[in-house]
């Protein structure tokens, strides 16, 4: 791989200060333990220790993901929150777009408000370079080797020149030589002012860094120095012993406790002493109502008036996540190809003239509308249950680069709610031109496209909450059958709401399914239809319904709306809890 020389960062360098760094999960058990160091601008720095050891855990609290529950961290130097970069573990950034689309769309989330076009294309081709992946611009990021998808990782936060990169594990998975050159890159970056700070399993990697910070299993500052001194400390000829001198150790404290005394009788370089206790309230990390991430300056979350505002996040969110559904051809053939699929079953399973007033089929004319209802429900749903799921690790380190829920949730619907109301049309047209719906005029028909799509609106916005509260696809597919049958049973198609035992009449207000279809057969005049029709069956039958279809179409419009907003409320809330668990 050959590299242009990185510009230096767009901030000084960061000098990240920790001081009695504690962390717990959420039973209780702490995992970080009393970690103090120091890491200067220009540094690369590994964090080595065993599985399970808080690695990852300390990468995080120093870069302000995670808010210490003990202890503090600072920042010194550097800029607002775009001083920060973090690169997670997992290559996470959309695969179905080319590298440069991904890095323009990354590039206006990320830059200040004000940056013209010309400037984006500018700063993306100028990274590109810099990495050697000009020549893989135009590649879909899911066909980069992994080499090149680390780098273009690494490329998503070079955007905007960043003091200071956090990188979880970024050789795992790695060829040797793949990940050697990636260190080297990693070793430009600091050489060009930037302090890197990253995890590892591989002691491999540490050779080619500055420093070295050791945990114990149980999260404790085992040692932090040069490699060198690290194979004095701990009496190796190679790294890859400190695991075994590690646990070798009878007490667990043996390592912690010999690095402090030694620390405290000849640090290993100036300027790693301990910090004294930062009793400034605003520097503080361990603060419950601050945000995570602005203990101090330069840490992710203390700058978001300069990232974009809403409206303009909404919008890039919007054009990108259109891109990423047009050129997935599959997720589109599924998502335009099943509605034509139900579309056939409705067609080869309803005779024609089921709503003929002078021969009305009342059984038939309920399914008909139940089906039309339930079917607009169901493409809502699967529309919504994958989206966010299959995404949450992508939206975590979108959120550190300030992209809010709300804008976030609206480019999902501004792109999906599209597609449904095409689908919807084509059901609702269809079925009129093969004489499975009433002859209604254009008004009634308008009315029932109306309460379909505000139908499928509810459903797209319950399959967004669900899909929030789950944390894989898998689970959220595992939901699909529980959300369905409900929606089925109580809906009063099949037993007349009038009809259920009181609990299941209760349940049915909560299902949105049933708004839609009892709004359906007003506008289709079932009534009418049912009284003055030639069926014996159909007086009985609206008997049985009560007023179920009596209400003005209107009330479940807005009963409906009100679902939509439940929903997004609820989806909304649900992200925001959950990034709060993650951030103690």
């Amino acid at each position: 791989m050959t590299t242009e020389k990185l510009a230096p960062p767009t901030h000084t360098g960061v000098r990240i200060a920790a001081n009695g760094l504690g962390q717990r999960v959420r039973d209780g058990r702490r995992i970080l333990d009393d970690i103090s160091l120091t890491i200067d601008p220009g540094e690369v720095v590994a964090i080595l220790g065993a599985s399970g050891a808080g690695k990852t855990t300390l990468l995080e609290t120093l870069a302000g993901v995670r808010r210490p529950a003990t202890g503090a961290v600072r920042h010194d130097g550097g800029g607002p929150a775009e001083a920060i970069g973090f690169v997670p573990q997992d290559d996470i950034i959309h695969r179905e777009l080319p590298l440069e689309r991904t890095l323009r769309y990354a590039a206006r989330l990320r830059l200040p408000p004000g940056t013209t076009p010309a400037e984006v294309t500018r700063r993306v081709a100028e990274v590109l370079g810099e990495l050697g992946l000009s020549d893989r611009a135009g590649v879909p990021v899911g066909r980069l080797s992994g080499g090149e998808r680390k780098r273009a990782s690494i490329a998503v936060e070079l955007l905007t020149r960043p003091g200071v990169f956090f990188l979880d594990e970024p050789t795992s998975g790695l060829d040797p030589a793949i990940a050697v050159d990636l260190l080297r890159v990693l070793r430009t970056l600091a050489d060009a002012g930037a302090t890197v700070v990253l995890t590892t399993h591989q002691v491999t990697d540490v050779e080619l860094c500055d420093r070295v910070v050791v945990l114990t299993r149980a999260g404790r500052l085992a040692f932090a120095g040069p490699p060198a001194a690290a194979r004095e400390f701990f009496g190796v000829r190679s790294l890859a012993e400190v695991y075994l001198r590690l646990d070798e150790a009878g007490d667990p404290a043996t390592w912690p406790d010999r690095f402090a005394a030694r620390r405290d009788t000849a640090p290993d370089r100036p300027g790693n002493e301990p910090d004294r206790p930062d009793t400034d309230p605003d520097r503080r990390g361990s603060d419950p109502q601050r945000p995570a991430g602005a203990a101090a300056r330069g840490v992710a979350g203390a700058g978001r008036s300069r990232h974009l505002g809403r409206s303009r996040q909404w919008a890039v969110l919007t054009a990108r996540n259109t891109e990423i559904v047009a050129r997935n051809r599959l997720t589109l053939a599924i998502l335009l190809g099943s509605p034509l699929l139900v579309l056939g079953m409705f067609a080869l399973l309803f005779r024609p003239g089921a709503f003929d007033p002078a021969r009305p089929s009342p059984n038939v004319t309920v399914m008909i509308l139940f089906w039309i209802a339930f079917g607009g429900f169901f493409f809502g749903l699967t529309y919504g249950l994958l989206q966010i799921c299959t995404e949450l690790p992508i939206l975590r380190r979108e959120r550190l680069a300030g992209v809010r829920f709300g804008p976030y949730l609206l480019a999902k619907v501004a792109v999906l709610l599209p597609l449904l109301a095409l689908v919807d049309l084509a059901l609702l047209g269809v079925l009129r031109g093969i004489d499975r719906l009433p002859p209604v005029g254009g008004a009634d028909f308008a009315a029932l496209y109306a309460t379909l799509l505000l139908s499928s609106a509810a459903a797209l916005a319950l399959g967004l909450l669900c899909s929030a509260a789950v944390s894989d696809a898998a689970q959220a597919t595992l939901m699909l059958p529980m959300l369905c049958f409900p929606q089925v049973l109580f809906v009063g198609a099949i037993l007349p709401v009038p009809a259920m035992a009181t609990g299941g009449q209760w349940l049915s207000y909560a299902m949105s399914n049933r708004w839609a279809f009892e709004g359906l057969g007003h506008t289709a005049g079932v009534q009418r239809l049912w009284r003055d029709g030639g069926s014996p069956l159909g007086p009985p039958l609206l008997a049985t319904y009560g007023d179920s279809f009596s209400r003005p179409v209107w009330l479940n419009w807005l009963i409906l709306g009100g679902f939509v907003l439940l929903f997004l409320g609820a989806t909304w809330a649900v992200l925001v809890r959950a990034e709060s668990r993650r951030a103690v």
